[in-house]
C-alpha cells in the first residue's frame, strides 16, 4: 500500500463503454502515455446496446451485426487504445444496460444490474494489481445519467477506499491507496463560447436540438479542479474517434469541426478533483493530474 520510488506512475481510467475513452480522457491518455506513465483503461461493457451508424453498412449489414456487436466494438476498441497508446486494456465483463427505463437495464448481464459486491471486487482486484496512483471516472450524474455511466461512478468510488482496507476482499493481495480521484468535467463557459460561435458560423450540431438546453450543459466553472492541455494529441484523439466506426459516423460534428473550433473542442480536458491524499493542491487550476505526486 505504500508508494516506494520503484512504483511506477500509473494512470487508471474507469469508462462504461467503448468510445467513452476517447470523450474526456483521450487526449489525457495519449499525453500521460507520450511522457511515460503507464495507462490504463478500464472498460465495463461491450457497447451490445448501441446503435449502429455507419453508413457502409445497410439495413441488412446492420440486422446482421447485432448478434455479434460486442465482438465488433470490442475490435474497435482495441483500435483506439492503440491510436492513444494506452499500455493496458482490462474489461469488467459486463453486458451494455441500454439508456435509462429500456427493457435493456433488466438483462441479468447489464452492468447497471451486476450484484455491486461482485463489480467491486472486479475493479478492487485492478487496481491492487496495476496500482494506479491516479483514478478518473465520471461524476455523480454520470455525465448524462447514462445507467452504466452512473454504476461506474459508484464502483471506483467504493473501489478508491476499498482497494486499500486489507479487510476488504482479503483474498485480494497487494492493498493500494491511489493518491487522487477525479471525474471528468467540461467547462461550461468554454463549452458556451463554442457553441456561440458555431452557431455564428452557420455550423450544425448537437446544439441545434431543441431539446437539449446549451446553457446548463458541461460543468460550472468553480466546481472544475483541473485543465490539461492536449492540444499536441488532437490527432490521435480523431483517430480514436474515427476507429469506433459503428458508433462515430463520419460526419460526427468532432470529425468535420475547422481546425480553429476543433482545438477549443478537442485540445483541453477538465476534471473535478474529488478526493486528494496529497493535500498539495494550488492556484485555481491544476495542469497536471500528478501534481502534488511527482
Amino acid at each position: 500500500m505504500t508508494q516506494t520510488p520503484q512504483t511506477p506512475l500509473t494512470f487508471m481510467a474507469v469508462h462504461a463503454h467503448p468510445d467513452d475513452e476517447v470523450f474526456g480522457t483521450g487526449g489525457i491518455l495519449a499525453l500521460l502515455a507520450s511522457r511515460g506513465v503507464h495507462t490504463v483503461l478500464v472498460t465495463s461493457t461491450m457497447g451490445e446496446e448501441g446503435e449502429i451508424v455507419d453508413p457502409t453498412l445497410d439495413e441488412a449489414a446492420k440486422q446482421a451485426m447485432f448478434p455479434r456487436l460486442a465482438e465488433v466494438r470490442r475490435q474497435e476498441l482495441q483500435g483506439a487504445v492503440e491510436a492513444l497508446n494506452i499500455q493496458e486494456l482490462r474489461l469488467l465483463g459486463y453486458r451494455d444496460s441500454g439508456m435509462a427505463g429500456t427493457p435493456s437495464n433488466n438483462h441479468p448481464e447489464s452492468f447497471h444490474r451486476a450484484v455491486f459486491d461482485e463489480a467491486l471486487r472486479r475493479l478492487v482486484a485492478l487496481i491492487r494489481e496495476l496500482k494506479p496512483q491516479v483514478l478518473v471516472t465520471y461524476d455523480a450524474f454520470g455525465s448524462y445519467g447514462h445507467p452504466d455511466h452512473l454504476q461506474a461512478h459508484r464502483l471506483t468510488v467504493a473501489a478508491f477506499d476499498a482497494a486499500a482496507d486489507p479487510r476488504c476482499y482479503p483474498d485480494i493481495p497487494g492493498a493500494w491507496q491511489p493518491l487522487k480521484l477525479y471525474y471528468t468535467a467540461a467547462s461550461r463557459s468554454r463549452m458556451q463560447q463554442m457553441v456561440k460561435q458555431m452557431r455564428e458560423q452557420g455550423i450544425a450540431g448537437p446544439w441545434d436540438n431543441p431539446n437539449m438546453n446549451m446553457d446548463h450543459m458541461g460543468t460550472p466553472d468553480e466546481l472544475l479542479s483541473t485543465c490539461v492541455d492536449v492540444r499536441p494529441h488532437i490527432e490521435q484523439k480523431l483517430q480514436a474517434l474515427r476507429a469506433h466506426r459503428t458508433q462515430i459516423a463520419p460526419d460526427h460534428f468532432f470529425l468535420t469541426l475547422p481546425p480553429e473550433q476543433r482545438e477549443q473542442a478537442l485540445g483541453y480536458e477538465y476534471f473535478t478533483l474529488a478526493r486528494d491524499f496529497t493535500n498539495r493542491r494550488s492556484g485555481l487550476y491544476e495542469q497536471d493530474v500528478f501534481a502534488g505526486i511527482l
